[in-house]
């Protein structure tokens, strides 16, 4: 996905623009951004590696949009050990992972940003962007931690049919159809909503594991649908809105 250079647009992203351009944004004011989103974790057979980075880039451009922001380039590596039984998946180390965006805030923070929004589309990835704002010398700093918040969990109590879900499932498969439709093979989606996970890592080979996912799928992808993916992007977009506004 291309990050649009439109001066046009209240917002813009970093990396499109030259460095006195952004010291002048951010004197007057503009609100700093830093999204949190995979690039390397598997989502199923159905979804591609990166399913994390493009809705975060989706929502990123939906932000520019509609606020005076400026969006830092997407953190795409991060802790997520649950998937790394699948190939290609990436996690590093906690401790690495908090010494990453504790710079970059440090680093956003020094470039003269009054104010920060961690966006985070993630969830093992929670308590290390925690606790690398309490440790960071980015005074204003707070997180968005997009599945931790009351509107999210509001709308997939309404939309979800599934009986267990969490990854590759089928609010992410509906988010996809929006944000990327070219990259959702749905043909090869299957359910694997029978069971309740545990905290813990995903098996793609172990039966007796009370994780054990052959595909990489926590819930049932074959539910999506674009409509839902509209409503709950929607309700994602509107919800940081008013926290960024506020």
């Amino acid at each position: 996905m291309s990050m649009r250079d439109d001066t046009e647009k209240p917002g813009f992203w970093v990396a499109n623009v030259s460095w006195p351009v952004l010291e002048e944004r951010l004197s007057k004011g503009t609100t700093a951004l830093l999204f949190v989103g995979a690039a390397s974790k598997e989502h199923g057979r159905h979804l591609p590696m990166g399913t994390d980075y493009f809705v975060a880039q989706w929502l990123g451009e939906a932000l520019i949009d509609k606020l005076d922001v400026a969006i830092w380039p997407t953190l795409n590596y991060g802790f997520y050990p649950a998937f790394t039984e699948f190939p290609g998946s990436c996690s590093l180390p906690n401790s690495l992972f908090m010494a990453l965006v504790k710079q970059v805030l440090n680093d956003i923070a020094r470039g003269g940003a009054c104010q920060t929004f961690v966006i985070n589309t993630g969830i093992s990835t929670i308590k290390g962007i925690d606790e690398a704002i309490r440790v960071s010398s980015n005074s204003n700093v707070q997180a968005l931690h997009i599945f931790r918040r009351e509107a999210y969990a509001t709308i997939a109590k309404e939309l979800e049919e599934q009986k267990y879900g969490s990854h590759a499932d089928e609010l992410e498969t509906s988010k996809m159809l929006v944000v990327s439709p070219e990259k959702v093979q749905f043909d090869k989606a299957r359910p694997w909503d029978d069971r309740r996970f545990v905290p813990g890592s995903f098996s793609r080979r172990d039966k007796n594991s009370p994780n054990y996912s052959p595909d990489g799928v926590y819930g049932d992808p074959t539910l999506a649908t674009l409509e839902k993916g509209k409503r709950v992007l929607e309700v994602i977009v509107s919800d940081l809105l008013k926290a960024i506004s506020a």
